[in-house]
């Protein structure tokens, strides 16, 4: 039987071959690093994945954590792949050696996550919250803090998490109430107070302490919270201070999702006294930066946090293509409409035509998604260690203006990819002794995680195409027209190119429209259309790279570069003409949604 987590000739063509990150080994950051030590990297993850993360995803899925009302109960195969996971030293993958890292570019710690999460996504959460916490401290905290509270995590002696919504503000982060009010004689400390909702991995034993980074407002002198962002601070709260005394933080419920079960989601009450550290109480929380700033400390986690779920979009979807792939070529069942005698051997289903669209349509989504991905991670690094202060603030754009469709491009067409493997099953895809509706549960959170379309479709057009006079969507039409320039050198993907340069001259025209009409709330109303759009345009670029590539590094006959070509194909011929019908509903400046009153319902 083929690997069913991913690809590994994809995984290594998208990081040799495109990317190119044996290039990065000549930076001084990855000095000891080479094509070897990235490829044993990646031997070590897959191992661990299949052998400790995969064989417990359905276990965890039925047997979900339980609540007694005094601790969660989690399955022990979890707390097993979550140790050999931090032994291997996969917690600090990308970090400086004085940290006990291995200094990996983020590129390659990003695959090194992908065979986790395809492999089980509840029990990898676990290990990337505690990761992206302890990346968030480095950035923002003293480096008291991050002795104190990173290296633990680190180690995987500690896991992390972030508390940001509250059961009355969801994604209105300026709505929130906890309350941290200064613990008097006890300089940078305070006392919390209040309830935070959907905090996964939020209790557990499956580690000595779990440290919460906590959004709170201090109040002023007259006792009340200012209102909005500016009043938001970012606190560390651990579950045990020194000593073990246990904080005062609660664990009102679990919540039960539809998917990602084996992961603790929880509903958190701070300080509601019943445990009183230092006989008071109030959870003791340390303050992280400067006061006022918590939201902007905050987005160094979820930006980060957006990456990752994309990823996890991609690969849930990259995995339950696999299965579905396999099935195909093993579940015989009819003949071809021109085969007239029911006696002959019937056909495997990747035999009938319309099997092979919904193949090729899911191979399009998850390798066109999981290398919009890995070239996010790609700026990441370029932006830390690039040769150049020019390159570094290239990449910096680039980043900022891809990061909302890298979140959710992947969460929305992944999901469809699953949704299409389900139906390469038949109705063995819908019965849980098959992965795959497991795959699409899984999935369907990840639309709502790090924010839904909506939120990224108003980051999109509201802010990141016009910020800094529009140079990001600039910068992005410059990378997306170099492209096209080179590809039309290429003779199988002259026609391409051509289609990706008409798409984006759209983009750029009706990005203009939308700014000329006269109110923002009709510029912003169909901004989620807007962030699909896009979407299908740059990951036509991405695909359109990626053929390049195979092009210039494959052998004609090579099955491998002729998938490639043929999803690329797909794309352009099935994905990419979908654009035009949004980009002319925006053009017009539809007002249908936004005229649309709450009566009429």
């Amino acid at each position: 039987m083929a690997p069913r987590l991913l690809n590994r000739r994809d995984l290594e063509f998208m990081l040799y071959d495109w990317l190119d990150v044996e290039s990065l080994a000549a930076r001084p950051r990855f000095a000891d690093h080479s094509r070897e030590t990235f490829t044993a990297a990646l031997d070590t993850a897959e191992q661990i994945a299949t052998d400790l993360f995969a064989p417990h995803n359905k276990l965890s899925d039925r047997q979900e954590p339980q609540f007694d009302g005094e601790r969660v109960s989690v399955i022990p195969e979890v707390k097993r792949a979550l140790d050999a996971f931090s032994a291997a030293g996969l917690m600090a993958a990308s970090q400086d050696y004085a940290l006990g890292g291995m200094q990996l570019p983020l590129t390659v710690e990003k695959a090194l996550t992908a065979y986790f999460t395809a492999a089980n996504m509840a029990t990898a959460s676990y290990a990337f919250l505690t990761i992206g916490n302890a990346n968030t401290l480095l950035k923002c905290a003293s480096s008291a803090q991050v002795e104190h509270y990173v290296r633990p995590m680190l180690e995987g002696r500690w896991f992390g998490t972030m508390c940001l919504s509250e059961p009355q503000a969801g994604s209105s982060l300026s709505d929130i109430s906890t309350r941290a009010e200064p613990d008097a004689g006890a300089p940078g400390q305070y006392r919390l107070s209040g309830n935070k909702m959907w905090i996964s991995a939020g209790e557990h034993e499956l580690a000595e302490n779990i440290v919460h980074l906590v959004l709170a407002k201090i109040p002023g002198a007259d006792g009340k919270l200012v209102p909005g962002v500016k009043g938001i601070s970012l606190f560390i709260v651990p579950k045990f201070l020194d000593g073990g005394e246990r904080n005062d933080i609660a664990l009102a419920g679990l919540n039960h999702k539809m998917g990602n079960r084996g992961t603790t989601n929880c509903l958190l009450n701070f300080g509601e006294g019943r445990h009183r550290p230092g006989g008071r109480a109030g959870a003791i929380g340390y303050l992280v930066g400067r006061e006022g700033q918590g939201l902007l400390n905050m987005f160094h986690m979820m930006n980060e946090a957006r990456i990752g779920v994309g990823l996890a979009a991609a690969v849930l979807g990259y995995t339950g293509y696999l299965h579905a792939l396999d099935y195909a070529r093993e579940r015989p069942q009819g003949r071809h409409p021109a085969a007239k005698d029911p006696s002959s051997p019937q056909l495997p289903i990747i035999a009938h035509t319309d099997v092979r669209r919904m193949l090729l349509a899911q191979k399009a989504y998850v390798e066109g998604a999981l290398g919009l991905c890995l070239y996010s991670a790609h700026l990441v690094d370029d932006e830390h260690s690039g040769d150049t202060p020019e390159q570094r603030q290239r990449a910096g754009r680039l980043l900022e203006f891809l990061t909302p469709i890298t979140k959710s491009w992947p969460s929305q067409w992944c999901l469809e990819a699953n949704s299409l493997a389900i139906q390469v099953h038949g109705g063995y895809g819908y019965t849980r002794e098959y992965n795959v509706e497991q795959f699409y549960r899984d999935n369907r959170l990840n639309q709502i995680h790090e924010g839904t379309h909506g939120i990224h479709g108003l980051d999109l057009l509201g802010r990141k195409a016009t910020i800094h006079d529009g140079a990001l969507l600039k910068t992005m039409g410059e990378e997306v027209r170099a492209t096209v320039n080179t590809a039309r050198g290429v003779r199988q993907l002259a026609a391409h190119a051509d289609a990706l340069d008409a798409a984006w001259r759209r983009i750029e025209q009706v990005t203009q429209a939308l700014y000329g009409a006269p109110d923002l709330n009709q510029t912003l109303a169909n901004a989620t259309v807007y962030l699909e759009a896009v979407g299908h345009v740059v990951v036509a670029w991405i695909w359109l790279q990626q053929a390049m590539a195979a092009v210039a590094g494959l052998p004609e006959d090579d099955d491998f570069r002729r998938g490639k070509l043929q999803a690329c194909r797909y794309f352009y011929q099935w994905e990419l003409p979908k654009v035009q019908p949004q980009l002319d509903l925006l053009a017009a400046l539809d007002t249908t949604t936004l005229d649309m009153q709450d009566a009429w319902f």
